[in-house]
């Protein structure tokens, strides 16, 4: 991994993730795309983070793809090589993902920002479908993203549009879910991570697999995989430890066992 491309920082129990290349409006080129697959599974292989933080250094999150050194060809074997790694680690694993977005996130960019588990945006920050002013459409699962949010016709319009997608349109969305001022971006996003991290690691990552796939569903098969974690979560350590904190009034320490 190279730390140029993608600073990599711990505090406690929350992981940071900081896009560095300021100057390409942190665009994803060969070494940016390979730092976030190795560091994607770095946080995932780790025990101790429960909650990782993406975010990108200088005036935006992401511009997307580096276009300047051309397209790899066929591109479908671009995108399962160099992107669908990171992104699929986001999506699958046990951490908890919060995209802190300033600026402009944009074309795969956004597929990054928004397949977070969470997202905090600034005020004046934005999610950008750039894709049809190249003539192509969203990829890196783009599309799902922005159908499940906003449904058919207002993410084809947005996709048709190549539109700018303003933080007060993507908290009545639900593609965020804070917005905060530029000033109290970072510090706010964080604080809220380390709220988040308290909590119990094994239920977390529980309620993430299962919000992941209840959407594909029928309501008896969401009642009996729910059923599944549930036994799992039942014999936990934390269980045990939730409980009697419950009971005697007191913080619980949840140890991820």
């Amino acid at each position: 991994m190279s730390d140029d491309v993608l600073r990599f920082e711990t505090d406690g129990s929350v992981a940071t993730l900081t896009l560095n290349r300021p100057k390409q409006f942190n665009a994803l080129d060969a070494d940016l795309r390979r730092a976030l697959r190795e560091t994607t599974q770095r946080v995932e292989d780790d025990p101790a983070i429960r909650v990782a933080i993406i975010k990108g250094e200088g005036r935006g999150f992401c511009a997307g793809a580096d276009l300047s050194a051309g397209l790899e060809k066929p591109v479908s074997e671009h995108i399962e090589r160099e992107y669908k790694p990171s992104l699929e680690t986001i999506a699958d694993g046990n951490t908890i993902w919060i995209a802190q977005v300033h600026g402009v996130a944009a074309g795969i960019g956004a597929a990054y920002a928004m397949n977070c588990d969470l997202v905090t945006m600034a005020d004046d920050a934005t999610v950008y479908m750039a894709f049809a002013a190249i003539a192509l459409i969203p990829d890196g699962g783009n599309t799902q993203l922005l159908l499940s949010h906003m449904g058919y016709h207002r993410a084809l319009q947005a996709i048709l549009e190549g539109r700018k997608i303003p933080a007060d349109e993507c908290l009545q969305y639900g593609i965020a879910n804070k917005v905060f001022t530029p000033e109290e971006l970072n510090a706010s996003t964080l604080e809220w991570a380390k709220s988040i991290a308290d909590g119990a690691p094994l239920s977390m990552g529980a309620a993430k697999r299962l919000l992941r796939k209840v959407g594909r569903l029928n309501y008896g098969a969401a009642i009996s995989a729910e059923g599944l974690e549930q036994n799992t979560l039942t014999e936990s350590e934390d269980f045990t430890t939730g409980v009697n904190a419950f009971f005697t009034k007191e913080k619980p320490n949840f140890q991820g066992k």
